[in-house]
Parts: C-alpha cells; sequence; structure tokens
C-alpha cells in the first residue's frame, strides 16, 4: 500500500505554491498537520511562523491586496470554515513576474493552503455564507510597514468571483500599484 504525501502545486509565480496536506479520516472525523517544520522545509517552505491570525468574515467580503515593507512577511493561509478564492500578487520590483497574479480556491473541504512568500500582496475573497480564515505569518504585525494595493487595479486584473465586495475603509482607499513608490515596494532578488 502506497503512503499518501505531503504535496506542493507549483502555480504561474515562482516561489508561490498550492499545499495538499495528508488528511488521515474515517468515520470519526479527520486529522492532518498544518504544518510540520522538517517536512514543510522539504518542500521549500523553510519558514519560521512568529505570529498565527484568525478572522471570520461573510459571503462577498474581500480583504486586501495587503503586505508589509519593510518588516515582509510570509504566509501560509489556510480555511477553517467556508470558502475562499486566494490571490498572491507579485509586487517585487524589478521581478519577472511583477504585477502578476494567482488564485486559489481553499476551503475546509480541500484542506488546501497558500504558501505566500515575503514580497508578494495577499487577499481573499468568501464564497461562502462565511469563512474562518488562519494565517501563519513570518514576521509579526507592524502597523508602520502596513500596506496595500486596491483590489480592483485593473493594470494587475484579478478575476474575483464577486462584482460588488464588502470592503473596509482601508482597502477602498489603497493605491494602485502604479502609484506605490518604488521604495515602498520589495525588491526583487534571485
Amino acid at each position: 500500500m502506497t503512503q499518501k504525501q505531503l504535496r506542493r502545486i507549483d502555480t504561474a509565480l515562482p516561489g508561490v505554491w498550492v499545499v495538499e496536506p495528508v488528511v488521515h479520516g474515517d468515520a470519526r472525523g479527520w486529522f492532518f498537520e498544518s504544518f510540520h517544520v522538517r517536512k514543510y522545509a522539504a518542500l521549500g517552505i523553510d519558514a519560521q511562523f512568529e505570529q498565527c491570525n484568525v478572522s471570520r468574515s461573510a459571503r462577498g467580503v474581500v480583504r486586501g491586496l495587503h503586505y508589509q515593507w519593510p518588516n515582509p512577511q510570509g504566509k501560509l493561509v489556510s480555511v477553517l470554515e467556508g470558502e475562499v478564492y486566494d490571490v498572491a500578487v507579485d509586487i517585487r520590483r524589478g521581478s519577472p513576474t511583477f504585477g502578476r497574479w494567482e488564485a486559489a480556491m481553499l476551503t475546509a473541504d480541500n484542506h488546501r493552503q497558500l504558501w505566500i512568500p515575503e514580497g508578494f500582496a495577499h487577499g481573499f475573497c468568501v464564497v461562502s455564507d462565511a469563512a474562518t480564515f488562519m494565517y501563519q505569518c513570518t514576521a509579526l504585525y507592524d502597523p508602520a510597514a502596513d500596506a496595500g494595493v486596491r483590489w480592483n487595479d485593473a493594470a494587475i486584473g484579478i478575476d474575483w468571483p464577486v462584482a460588488e465586495p464588502l470592503l473596509s475603509d482601508k482597502d477602498q482607499a489603497s493605491p494602485f500599484l502604479e502609484d506605490v513608490p518604488p521604495d515602498k515596494l520589495p525588491a526583487y532578488s534571485m
């Protein structure tokens, strides 16, 4: 019998990966490791998490596109309840994929996670009645470094699954990517 293994699915954005954990289940329910330092390092996610956050949002809520600069955060995100359309955007100055985005459906049923490395903006849209979302972050939240890019920036062109989202005042006022001063964006390094 073949043992299932933790799996990394590459996306079109180098370094942004979907992670499929091994889920053990039976009539009683299920169990999986949401993080294991050695196993995730073998996938390429060599992270030390400093902070873990949980949010709950209603259908149609869009949160993002958020990032920190300086003091960037890598994020391993997942859904504990419900379903979200999760998005990462490359905002690294000089990157060959600058301004490009990738999305994944993360649900409580598929147990998938999305790894968003430092240098990327992150956002999500709730597509179920509600969703409980978990963020494991590689750096502490730094209010002075808190930044964002407009969720509906036409130059990025994210195909959100909602026409009129529920947004925070902060997210409604975020600048378009072209209007962010270069020193307020991370730099690409190979």
